[in-house]
Formats: structure tokens, sequence, C-alpha cells
């Protein structure tokens, strides 16, 4: 069994791991790191683990094979800073501190992205968790930039639920605002934007085009649906888009391709990403569902820590959709 530790273990992130881990086979899940709540039970705050986890938050790190830090961006190099950690411990920072600049004192940073990356996953001990939206569209276009073929413009709107934006309130994110809305926010300068462009440029060979996104506020709980579609640079069938996400995804437990029109609900407490990818004229259009909190976070950081350890991927991640 592996011994688990959560720093930031308050959050809906957090909550997602905790359940998740308490499920999982091979996790021993012993200490949730909370230095305002150290001594309360967990569910005090996460009232939905009533029953399912008795354990309390701790203001000590613990002896952990493996920590979990879902604290927010821009607080985890300083939590590695202020806190030892036991030699040889794995680290899956699920913020954005070390996505873009992966390096921490001696330390590499690996970009998680599970299905890309699987290979330098298996041989870190420090992995930096993608954000959901960088999730959900990178998966979309990287076959085509492992093809070359993404030349030209590429157009994104894709739209999130409210958990996306944190559990801490803010005006766009109470009820009366979200409720029956939608609304568009950061448009073309999104913080995921870095990562997506530069994981893509890693397959295309050469820069990738200018990516234009727009993202946009749901008024659902979980999930994001990217709509995304670029002009090609060959004449590829529908059948031939098929066969290059195919195999583009053979090996990749969690992805499913759809030829029929894919919906959130589809994903929606799972870690499967569910792609639909169709050629209109000299378009190519690329649809993704995730759910924001599983595969877009917690989920993904579990395949992750199954990867790192050589567990099964889908350990503890056989997960059905909510579908109504």
């Amino acid at each position: 069994m592996v011994k688990v530790a959560i720093a930031g273990a308050t959050g809906y992130t957090g909550g997602e791991l905790i359940r998740i881990l308490q499920n999982h086979p091979e996790a021993d899940l012993r200490w949730l790191i909370s230095t305002s709540l150290a001594g309360k039970s967990v569910s005090s705050v996460h009232r939905d683990l009533l029953g399912e986890c008795d354990l309390k938050f701790t203001d000590e790190t613990g002896e952990p094979d493996i920590l979990f830090m879902a604290l927010g961006h821009g607080l985890s190099r300083e939590f590695l800073q202020k806190n030892k950690l036991p030699e040889g411990c794995k680290i899956i920072d699920l913020g954005s501190d070390f996505r873009i600049d992966n390096t921490f004192e001696n330390h590499r940073f690996v970009y998680g992205l599970s299905e890309l990356f699987l290979d330098k996953i298996k041989n870190t001990n420090y992995v930096a968790n993608p954000g959901c939206f960088a999730t959900a569209i990178t998966l979309a276009l990287a076959p085509l930039a492992q093809e070359s073929l993404l030349k030209d413009e590429i157009h994104i709107h894709a739209i999130t639920g409210s958990t996306g934006a944190g559990k801490n309130l803010s005006g766009s994110s109470h009820f009366s605002y979200r409720e029956s809305n939608i609304s568009v926010y950061k448009p073309f300068n999104h913080q995921h934007l870095p990562e997506i462009g530069k994981t893509l440029s890693l397959f295309a060979g050469d820069t990738v085009p200018q990516i234009n996104f727009i993202p946009l506020r749901g008024d659902f709980t979980r999930g994001i649906l990217a709509s995304v579609y670029t002009r090609v640079s060959k004449e590829y069938s529908n059948e031939m888009l098929r066969n290059l996400y195919e195999t583009a995804y053979i090996k990749s437990p969690f992805v499913y391709l759809s030829k029929e029109t894919i919906s959130l609900k589809e994903v929606v407490n799972t870690n499967k990403v569910l792609i639909q990818a169709e050629r209109h004229g000299e378009f190519v259009h690329i649809t993704s569902v995730i759910d924001n909190l599983i595969k877009g976070a917690s989920g993904q950081a579990v395949q992750n820590m199954n990867i790192m350890f050589g567990f099964e991927e889908s350990c503890g991640l056989k997960l059905k959709g909510s579908a109504f």
C-alpha cells in the first residue's frame, strides 16, 4: 500500500482526491494537511464524505510515499520550501506552479498529461498536473499536431462548470449570477493558453499557429465541453480522421472516440475523455468533453500516481458517468 498525504484537502479538488483515494485498492490515505483546520473531521468540511472517511485534518506533513498538492495556484512552491518531506517522496502538484517553470531546487517536474507523456511520468518523482481546459483542448488537438496538420489558426470555444472557479466565492461564482446564465471570461488570454501552446509545439515540431481561445462560464456545476476547429493542410476524410485519433489513443484507457454528437453528461463523474472529430469542408471540427474536477484535476492526478507506482492505469478510477 502507498502511504498518501494531501495538502490543501479542503477545496473541491481536494475533496475529490479524498473520495477517489479512499476507495483506491493500493492507496493508504493517512494525512490531510490543513493548518487552519487541524483537528477537525473531514466530514465537517466535505459533508458528502460523512460516513466514508473518518480522518481528521492535521498540520503535519507526515511520512508519505506520495504527496498531492491541491493548494491553489501559486502556493505549491512556497509549501515545498517550508515543509520537509521524506527522501524519495513523490509529488503531484495540481496547481499551476510547475506547469511552465518546471524547476524546483534540483528537481524538474514532468507535465502530467497522462496520455501524451506516460513514459516520462513513469520515470519521475515530480509531476505537474495539467489544467482542466488544457487537458480537454490539448487532447483534442494532439493527434493533428503529431501529424503536422496544425498550420492554420486554431479557434476554440470551451465552457466550464462553476466548480472550475474553486471554492472561494467571487461575484461571478454566486448562484444568482451563474444560474441560467452564460458569460465569456479571459478571452484570448486565459492562463491555460501557455501550457496548451507549449505542449502542442512539442509534437508539431515547429511553431504552433495562433490559438484563439474563448472560455465561457456555464450555469452547471461540473464539466468542460471544448469546441475546436481549424483548417487542415491535407484533405482528410472523416474515416481518415477517425483512424488518426484511434491510432493516437489506442493505448489510452480513458479516451473514447465517438462517431455521434457527444454531450457533457456522458463523462461527468468519470476520468474519461470523449472526443468527436469531423471534417466540414476545409475545416476539421473536434469536440471534447471531460469532468473538470476528475479528468481535469483529481482523477488525472490519481491516474498519474498509478503510472508512477506501476499500478494499472485505471486502478481506482473505474467510475460511472452521471448521464442523467
